[in-house]
């Protein structure tokens, strides 16, 4: 679950939001869900639910570091 968190905050650092990304706003919703089995004790539930939250925030991650690619860049004169 660590990890899928690590995930979460790189990719909100790199500028993914839940009102932009979809799979941001899946990750976190991911995390949560992971969080509530490992409350109730659902271990392989949890698991399961991070890894997907990893897999989102992968996803997340990669669509934010592409959009900062293709913004152009203005140098000054």
């Amino acid at each position: 679950m660590s990890d899928a968190r690590q995930a979460i905050a790189a990719a909100g650092a790199a500028g993914a939001t839940t009102s932009t990304s979809p799979d941001y706003y899946a990750a976190q919703a991911a995390i949560t869900r992971a969080e509530k089995h490992l409350q109730a004790q659902e271990f392989t539930r949890a698991r399961l639910a991070a890894k997907e939250a990893k897999r989102h925030a992968a996803a997340a991650l990669a669509n934010a570091n592409a959009q900062h690619a293709e913004a152009p860049v203005t140098l000054p004169h």
